[in-house]
């Protein structure tokens, strides 16, 4: 449990980028679908160009002999998975500040068991209470920011996110029963390409493409900044692959429902690294008492995730 929890700590810290470089696009004046669709053009790239380098033509032919025996699986999971969650961050940055994106974000991790239940697995009582700590814990570290927001501004930005937070899980849960198996309505997909990360984020990220053209077809946006080809390729590379590529890899090392929220449990550390990232890197001003007490909440709650697991 401790290797899984510090993998996804760790792509929770790369995720936390992700925020920041949305919220300045947004402010340059970027429009939110090229945020979205080149962060995906990009990612597309980098992982089809970072295996060939490195020698392994073999595991990219391999993942798109896979996609093409399983297109309309890795259409609708890219599509959930991807498309639909990163259009609701790349929104909501549009609307509100980064802040309210990110903490709105952390119902994902109340989303998660609720994802877990509806694909008929259930997830002990003691790690929805840990999941509820996690949560009240990041609650506690903006609760002082809310009261000078404009409550129109939180409930644009607020709304696309919460619909993200379910169904970035969603996908990524559909990919997980797909390997697992057992499940009538999705096909059981044995296959030794299933076990590389990378590979399972390439086939997610080109599962999303169609989705990502139909967006630019029917909003049909300014061309993109310049700013946004080099933000949009700073957040492919540390959100899209490095992150995306740790946490996957955590989840499919998951072996039961409380793993797999407990996995997720831990993108609630993105909001506590971009707290320290802005105090350390912007000057941002220090943690107040709201702050310090939802920090050791989250803490708290990792930790009894982790203490919980060894007396099971």
């Amino acid at each position: 449990m401790f290797r899984l929890l510090s993998t996804g700590l760790l792509a929770a810290l790369f995720f936390s980028s992700t925020f920041i470089l949305n919220r300045a696009m947004s402010l340059e004046g970027g429009h939110w679908v090229w945020s979205a669709a080149l962060r995906y053009v990009w990612m597309t790239a980098f992982l089809i160009v970072g295996p060939l380098i490195i020698g392994r033509g073999r595991l990219l032919v391999a993942t798109l002999r896979l996609l093409r025996a399983y297109w309309r699986f890795w259409l609708v999971a890219g599509t959930v998975g991807f498309g639909v969650f990163y259009a609701g961050v790349t929104f909501a940055a549009s609307f509100a500040p980064g802040w309210v994106v990110a903490t709105t974000w952390q119902i994902t991790v109340l989303a998660s068991p609720l994802v877990l239940l509806a694909y008929g697995r259930r997830v002990p009582l003691r790690g929805v209470v840990f999941t509820v700590l996690i949560f009240l814990g990041i609650v506690f570290v903006n609760v002082g920011q809310v009261g000078a927001a404009d409550w129109g501004v939180v409930l644009w930005g607020a709304a696309p996110v919460l619909v993200a937070a379910f169904a970035y899980p969603a996908g990524l849960q559909m990919v997980w029963e797909a390997r697992a198996g057992g499940h009538a309505r999705l096909p059981h997909i044995v296959d030794p390409v299933l076990g590389d990360s990378f590979a399972r984020v390439l086939l997610l990220t080109l599962g999303s493409l169609p989705f990502w053209l139909i967006v630019i077809l029917l909003v049909q946006p300014p061309p993109p900044t310049s700013g946004q080809w080099v933000s949009t390729a700073l957040v492919a590379l540390f959100s899209g692959v490095i992150a995306t590529s740790l946490f996957v890899y955590a989840r499919h090392q998951a072996r039961t429902a409380y793993e797999l929220a407990a996995v997720d449990a831990t993108q609630a550390g993105e909001v506590l690294f971009a707290l320290v990232g802005e105090v350390l890197l912007l000057g941002g001003a220090l943690p107040d008492l709201f702050a310090v007490v939802g920090i050791a909440l989250t803490i708290l709650g990792l930790v009894l995730y982790l203490l919980a697991q060894g007396k099971r």
